[in-house]
Order: structure tokens, then C-alpha cells, then sequence
């Protein structure tokens, strides 16, 4: 299942050239990860706090396409590629109605509070498996 996430490119999103600066595709594809796994039920705080577990990126995987400029709306499609034992990996593109801004690949752990990788459990799993 794709999840979608619009987001308005404002002014302090664009560099000189008067383009989305490219560092802010990560800020956009972070934001929607956050709804995705919001929208799947799961409460990144509670998660955290009961089961002590959070997400960080471990890789990333980008392509710049086309610039995206001041003013568009811009959605984020995310979809789950693969679900392992502590790892996630996501396929996410930034779309400009049909055209294909900037896509992709990001592999998330779960991590401990100490920072070490931390298997999901089985709630988590499923909840983000329906995803």
C-alpha cells in the first residue's frame, strides 16, 4: 500500500537559484515517514517510552530528478519494500503532480536507548506490515 503525504514547498525551502534546496528532499521524506508510521497506529513516544525502541536512518539511497520550485505542492509517496528482523526499507518518492522530483531508498533500524539494534516485536511487525 502507498501512503501519500502533501507538502507546500515555502520559501525558505528554495537555495538562490530559486529550487528546492536539495537537502530539504530529506526533511520532506522524514516528515512523511512520521505520518506513514502514525497513520499505521504506532506512537513513535509510546514506543520509545514502553518498549524502548526508536528509529534512525541507516542509509540512504538519493536521486535528484527534476527541481521542484517555490509554491508547488509536492507529494510524498512512501511504501514499505522490505521488513526484517530490525530493519525497514522504504521506497520513497517526491512527486510534482505526475513528474517525479527526487526518489529514494531508505533503510531505518530500530535501536535501543543505548544505540544498539533492537528486534521488533511481533506488534510492531504487524502494525507495520499493513503499512
Amino acid at each position: 500500500m502507498t501512503h501519500r503525504f502533501d507538502i507546500r514547498v515555502y520559501y525558505e525551502d528554495t537555495d538562490l537559484a530559486g529550487i528546492v534546496y536539495y537537502a530539504n528532499y530529506l526533511k520532506f521524506i522524514e516528515r512523511a515517514r512520521t505520518e506513514w508510521v502514525r497513520g499505521l497506529g504506532v506512537d513513535q513516544a509510546r514506543l520509545k517510552a514502553e518498549e524502548g525502541i526508536v528509529f534512525a536512518v541507516r542509509r540512504v539511497e538519493a536521486d535528484y530528478l527534476v527541481p521542484a520550485r517555490f509554491d508547488d505542492v509536492l507529494t510524498v509517496e512512501t511504501e514499505l519494500e522490505v521488513l526484517g528482523g530490525a530493519r525497514i526499507t522504504l521506497s520513497q518518492t517526491v512527486r510534482r503532480g505526475e513528474t517525479a522530483c527526487f526518489a529514494a531508498l531508505v533503510q531505518l533500524v530500530a535501536l535501543s536507548e543505548a544505540g544498539r539494534p533492537m528486534r521488533l516485536s511481533a506488534g510492531l511487525r504487524a502494525a507495520l506490515a499493513a503499512g
